[in-house]
């Protein structure tokens, strides 16, 4: 999930992308249900690819970050615009830094929106953000039975999800798989949130909040949507 509601307007909206999002970071302060944040087992992982695919999501499974970043270099075209929401896992295996540093041929959106000085404008661009031809970003909960759980503050992240963005690349580590849609949903309450609520007081000294929430149950759009899980223990 993501606290950006409040940094929306104020200079500490480019913190969001230099801080450390990391849950080690978090986890002491953080009163979460590890039994909701455990690695499932490989039957478990092949039975959420079988229902993320019966719903309409393409997935491809990484055996490593590093793997998972050079999957990403590999899916994502030359000359096409990609945004990035916040997101602790495409932190992890080194996306962002890719995105903002690597040899690429991306319009990258991210770059552009945080160099904008107005708040209107940037705001505007980071409206415009959502309908890039390519949106990555992760998720807080995947049940088995192949449904995706993600939250906001602001809905800067899940906007592009359902309808806007042309192409959307969904990140995780499977250790945000759980038996089922409301164990997902408990997982968003009870792992998700009070991670991110740790860290949006420390970016930005206010609380964070589960105002906007997504489930996204089906992809009606052929190859619109990919899902790339990772057998490690990545973001939360």
């Amino acid at each position: 999930m993501c606290a950006d509601a409040y940094v929306a307007t104020t200079p500490l909206l480019i913190g969001e992308y230099q801080m450390s999002q990391e849950k080690a970071a978090y986890g002491e302060d953080a009163d979460i249900e590890t039994e909701l944040d455990t690695l499932p087992s490989d039957e478990a992982v092949e039975e959420t690819v079988e229902n993320l695919e019966a719903n309409g999501f393409d997935v491809t499974v990484a055996d490593s970050a590093e793997e998972a970043l050079e999957t990403l270099q590999a899916h994502i075209p030359e000359g096409t615009s990609v945004m990035n929401g916040h997101s602790t896992t495409l932190e992890e295996i080194g996306f962002d830094d890719y995105l903002n540093e690597g040899d690429h041929e991306w319009d990258n959106l991210a770059a552009e929106i945080w160099s904008i000085d107005d708040d209107a404008e940037r705001q505007a661009a980071r409206r415009k953000s959502q309908t890039a031809d390519y949106f990555l970003g992760s998720v807080n909960g995947i049940s088995q039975t192949g449904e995706l759980v993600a939250a906001d503050r602001s809905g800067s992240r899940i906007g592009a999800y359902p309808f806007a963005a042309s192409n959307v690349v969904i990140v995780s580590g499977i250790n945000k798989i759980v038996p089922t849609l409301d164990d997902a949903l408990d997982r968003l309450e009870n792992v998700a949130y009070p991670l991110e609520n740790e860290r949006a007081k420390d970016a930005y000294g206010v609380e964070s909040a589960i105002a906007k929430q997504l489930i996204f149950r089906q992809e009606l759009e052929d190859d619109r949507t990919t899902v790339v899980l990772i057998r490690e223990e990545l973001g939360y």
